[in-house]
């Protein structure tokens, strides 16, 4: 025999185990007060590629809780279901039959198949159709309104149409309905143009009654229902209207759709991809939707100085390892807040440093667009490592990155993926007329860093307009200065001054 244990919220009591011809089955789980934990026991092991076909018939409390007035919290997130608990890494095909109060909607993962009343009792089938990493649900009395990408992405909202028990006060959020769905379907519009088309049809955005975390499953998307709230209501609530997280958590989750679900990630070492990634989704979203430069500039400096203050345990969270250790950074010694600190800035600033090395004036964004739409269509619906990543980054990688003249981001990847140096740079500039044309003299220093580590460190002029003009990089090694003088076309428009990091796109700290 052989032992198998599973992933299941401690509440839920397994009463049978059947194999696939209806035989009964062994299995492990005490009383919840003691051990929890669920395992099966099969006859016999496995031999490499041969299945298994077990029901297993379980109930309980807990695993949903009424919040009050139909809103429903789904406590048991990622264990309402018997799994392997492998997270986002193994993907399968699901089938799902709810039954509930006929006044009360499901939301699920998957394309619903039937929604059908019977007496007292509603019940809807959901059918994944292709194989997703985790499935989710959500239960509540909602009022919706949907939407439509143009290219063809189903988007629809949805909001209690009372709240839950803990909010006092006037404060319906089904008013926030429009608002809600304008921005999921702009974020999933922007990131159609960047990442390509998800292999779902629809989005379902719903409100959820906690207020300080969204979530994203394939098709479903919880909001907190703080994020249904202007800033006249945050406040009042002792929430600080103007953090940055209130004006991304909806494009931050509906990125997951294409980290984590479509793209997944094969361990805790690669998971750096789908939380940092979304963040740097979220800085796109950001860029693309808004008039000004100002949330998108307070998003980049928010996560520069999660990464570079130090927490309480006197730790800076870039300090503490490379991203590809995971959740494995936090520690009692070092803050239980590293992983979030550290995980999702970190890897925001790798994507939107790549981004920007492959950045030109003539293309825009394209080299990088042509990478992401590569690297979403070779992955789709299976798990990529960070290898792969560096691979797909050096299938499309320009000239400009070719620091060591090997086709390699080695030197990239070792800085800022696999190391945890943040250089220190000081810059001078001095611009002297010459007729139709301006000479540009620049000292750039490095510093704090050791003797191996490059950068092409971007130079830009900051212009009267308020626009920001690329006119080059500046590659340097280890702690040294390079000073150069170069000629350049006059602009048209006045130069204010001339910058290194004037789209946030060097993870560095200033002298």
């Amino acid at each position: 025999m052989v032992v198998v244990p599973l992933t299941l919220f401690p509440t839920l009591r397994v009463s049978k185990v059947e194999g696939e011809h209806g035989e009964v089955l062994d299995y492990i789980q005490e009383k919840k007060e003691e051990d929890s934990d669920f395992a099966l026991v099969l006859p016999h092991a496995l031999n490499k590629g041969e299945t298994s076909v077990v029901r297993i018939t379980y109930g309980g409390k807990d695993a949903v809780r009424n919040a009050g007035n139909d809103n429903y919290d789904p406590v048991a997130r990622e264990s309402w279901f018997p799994n392997g608990g492998t997270g986002f890494g193994g993907y399968t095909t699901y089938k799902m039959i709810f039954h509930s109060p006929k006044d009360e909607q499901f939301i699920a993962t998957g394309n619903k198949l039937r929604d059908s009343v019977d007496g007292k009792i509603r019940t809807t089938e959901w059918d994944s159709r292709v194989a997703l990493p985790v499935v989710g649900f959500h239960l509540g009395d909602f009022k919706m309104l949907e939407g439509k990408t143009p290219q063809g992405l189903d988007v629809t909202a949805y909001a209690n149409k009372e709240l839950p028990d803990w909010v006092h006060g006037g404060y319906p959020t089904t008013a926030m309905l429009p608002v809600e769905l304008s921005e999921g379907t702009a974020a999933a519009q922007v990131y159609e143009t960047y990442f390509g088309k998800l292999p779902f049809d629809h989005l379902a955005l719903s409100q959820q009654p906690a207020c300080n975390f969204g979530q994203s499953w394939p098709m479903l998307v919880y909001l907190p229902i703080c994020g249904f709230w202007d800033s006249t209501i945050q406040h009042s609530l002792g929430l600080r209207p103007d953090d940055p997280y209130w004006k991304t958590v909806t494009a931050h989750e509906v990125a997951h759709q294409w980290w984590g679900h479509t793209v997944g990630f094969k361990s805790y070492r690669d998971q750096w991809m789908s939380e940092g990634f979304a963040d740097a989704s979220a800085a796109i979203f950001l860029q693309a939707t808004r008039k000004s430069s100002g949330d998108y500039k307070d998003y980049w400096k928010q996560l520069k100085t999660q990464l570079t203050e130090k927490n309480t345990d006197g730790f800076r969270p870039i300090d503490v390892g490379p991203v590809t250790m995971g959740f494995r950074l936090s520690s009692p010694k070092t803050g239980w807040s590293v992983y979030q600190n550290l995980v999702y800035p970190k890897g925001a600033y790798i994507l939107h440093m790549i981004r920007m090395m492959m950045w030109s004036t003539k293309t825009g964004d394209d080299d990088f667009i042509a990478m992401m739409h590569d690297f979403t269509a070779t992955y789709r619906l299976r798990v990529a490592t960070t290898e792969d990543f560096k691979a797909m980054v050096e299938k499309h990688m320009i000239p400009a990155m070719n620091l060591d003249n090997n086709g390699r981001m080695d030197w990239f990847f070792n800085e800022y993926v696999y190391g945890t140096e943040l250089p220190h740079y000081h810059f001078e500039s001095q611009i002297t007329p010459d007729g139709d044309k301006i000479s540009l003299h620049f000292k750039l220093v490095q510093s704090g860093v050791s003797d191996a580590f490059k950068m092409a460190v971007p130079v830009y002029f900051e212009m009267a307009d308020g626009r920001s003009i690329l006119i080059g990089h500046a590659n340097i090694v280890g702690n040294s200065t390079v000073e150069r003088t170069v000629q350049l076309a006059k602009p048209p428009v006045q130069i204010k001054h001339v910058s290194i990091d004037a789209m946030h796109d060097l993870l560095a700290v200033d002298n």
